[in-house]
């Protein structure tokens, strides 16, 4: 049980370090955005293209997901696998929800000829939403490699690791997405 400990902790600690540099990548990705967010040349800006319902909508999906993430590590810890794998397909669907509507609001703006190209602010916006989407991706792929893990294997050791380290990045994901609804968003709709 204590190699266990020990293996878990040096394993977390390991996985905190990758989501510090995560957070540097973000960090400077929304560095970029702040310094480029005016410069539109003479296309849109941010409040001339976005729209709050919809983005609104998209992290209510989020968040929602995120706390059935939550549900799906106290279904771990209390070792109810049905449980558990519900709510990793519900947060499962709710991130691929996301994913849809962040790729449409991409194929609407670029439609509408607010694509990348168009100005340094919306290449920084692409840059920033979609490397969050990325991400949230990611997430999902890993989750149905968890959900079949925890089908065939239950939750052992080794199962348990992946199914923290899983729910603490995409957490990590609200968190980032919450900077992004209200820098790149929120701010400049209200201003």
């Amino acid at each position: 049980m204590k190699n266990e400990t020990r293996t878990l902790d040096k394993y977390l600690l390991g996985f905190w370090l990758y989501i510090m540099s995560d957070c540097l990548l973000f960090a400077s990705l929304f560095a970029t955005f702040a310094v480029l967010q005016n410069n539109v040349a003479e296309g849109p800006m941010a409040g001339d293209i976005f729209s709050l319902p919809f983005v609104l909508l998209e992290t209510l999906i989020l968040l929602t997901s995120s706390f059935s993430a939550g549900l799906a590590t106290i279904a771990m810890y209390d070792k109810q696998k049905n449980r558990a794998l519900t709510y990793l397909a519900i947060t499962a669907m709710l991130g691929a929800s996301f994913i849809a509507l962040e790729l449409s609001e991409f194929i609407k703006l670029v439609s509408e000829g607010s694509g990348w190209w168009t100005s340094a602010f919306l290449s920084s916006f692409f840059t920033l939403v979609g490397t969050h989407g990325i991400h949230v991706t990611v997430g999902l792929l890993w989750m149905l490699v968890l959900m079949r893990q925890v089908y065939k294997k239950g939750f052992s050791p080794k199962v348990e690791r992946h199914f923290l380290t899983l729910a603490l990045f995409w957490h990590f994901l609200d968190i980032i997405w919450i900077f992004i609804f209200s820098f790149v968003y929120l701010i400049p709709l209200i201003m």
